[in-house]
């Protein structure tokens, strides 16, 4: 998940210097979104691991 928002965060850097304005907003809004679920699935999964892990112990 963070290399495909990584991926899109380049691209829309190489578009915003190249002058490519809306191709640049619309790539740095799917690497924001892709990097917030990323943090969500790693703190769910964070949450997950510690609760199994009271239950085998």
């Amino acid at each position: 998940m963070f290399k495909w928002a990584l991926i899109f965060a380049v691209i829309a850097l190489l578009a915003a210097v190249l002058g490519f304005g809306g191709i640049a907003g619309a790539a740095a809004g799917v690497a924001k979104i892709l990097f917030f679920v990323g943090v969500a699935l790693v703190v769910l999964f964070l949450i997950l691991g510690a609760a199994a892990a009271r239950k085998v112990v």
